[in-house]
């Protein structure tokens, strides 16, 4: 099944409410909100580089609420036990068996702040769930429910004390990006309205849970041509064989690009994928997947000039092709 332009434009429409619903919370941020959306509506998980005090928090509260959600909130510290996430077998005198108390892992949306202040054994309790939406614990398997979605946060300015994420549960992540601080306009805003504390302000549910998980498979019907997938191909590959790269893009990263574009497409009320839905989302998609090479890091290269200068390099199909 392939979705139909009258279908594009209804998701196009739902998509526009939740995160005008989102935005009236996190003032003037509507590219990293619909980002967001696009990662939850993607299946995927959000990971956000910022600051303290640029508002991750009300981001995946309010997200939660205009979808009718549950969200959860873990502060990660270095004694934080994988238990503590993911929930424990507590033994029941009264009936003689062992019962699972869920962690705060098993909601819709859950909010891991400074995932890198953890253990790595602790981050590790996360690849599972995130990646087979499932928690294991004594042999007892326990689905987290859909839809799911972790946003992540670190904090890239202060490093003390912090473990680096593996490539492995970077590479878990669909998207990376962050919400940085508001504009002029906005900030005046936000002091206008400081009678009233961030949390108190409550989100009017836009749609229900069961509606995201709907359009989440919706959005896997959108038309790729095969031009699309060769681009993409190209995009990685060229990743791989630069210079300037130690490790390029996995094919995972390749088919979460691919995942992205679909609904980005779908998300501007078209049932097919264009070059430009690649574009978009090469960066926030792609970038956290390279390793660059420490001399190229000394040089000041980043990850992000990296990808742009990939698609720069890389010549997208023509609208003849692609269509």
């Amino acid at each position: 099944m392939t979705m139909t332009p009258e279908d594009a434009t209804r998701f196009a429409a739902d998509l526009d409410r939740l995160v005008g619903a989102v935005e009236e919370v996190l003032l003037g941020k509507n590219r990293v909100i619909r980002l967001a959306f696009t990662a939850l509506l993607s299946e995927g998980h959000l990971l956000l580089e910022d600051v303290p005090g640029t508002g991750k928090t009300s981001l995946a509260r309010s997200m939660a609420q205009s979808v009718a959600g549950s969200s959860n909130r873990v502060q990660f510290t270095p004694d934080l036990l994988p238990g503590d996430i993911t929930g424990v077998s507590v033994y029941d005198q009264r009936t003689g068996a062992f019962e699972f108390h869920p962690g705060p892992i098993f909601a819709n949306i859950v909010l891991a702040d400074e995932i890198n202040r953890a253990s790595p054994k602790t981050q590790s309790a996360l690849l599972e769930v995130m990646e087979e939406g499932q928690v294991t614990v004594d042999g007892q398997t326990h689905p987290a429910g859909r839809p799911f979605m972790v946003i992540a946060t670190q904090n890239p300015v202060e490093q003390a004390g912090t473990y680096r994420l593996p490539e492995a549960q970077l590479d878990r992540f669909l998207m990376r990006t962050s919400i940085g601080y508001p504009d002029h306009a906005s900030t005046i805003r936000i002091l206008e309205g400081t009678d009233q504390r961030a949390h108190d302000h409550r989100v009017e549910p836009r749609l229900g849970a069961a509606d995201i998980v709907r359009m989440a498979a919706l959005a896997r019907t959108v038309y790729v041509d095969p031009t699309i997938h060769d681009y993409v191909s190209r995009l990685v590959e060229s990743t791989r064989t630069a210079k300037e790269v130690r490790l390029g893009v996995s094919v995972r990263g390749a088919l979460a690009l691919v995942r992205a574009a679909k609904t980005h497409a779908a998300g501007r009320g078209r049932h097919y994928v264009v070059p430009d839905d690649v574009k978009a989302l090469a960066e926030p998609v792609l970038a956290h997947r390279l390793i660059l090479d420490p001399e190229a890091e000394f040089d000041g290269v980043t990850a992000s000039n990296m990808i742009a200068q990939v698609l720069i390099e890389t010549p997208p199909p023509s609208a003849r092709q692609a269509g």
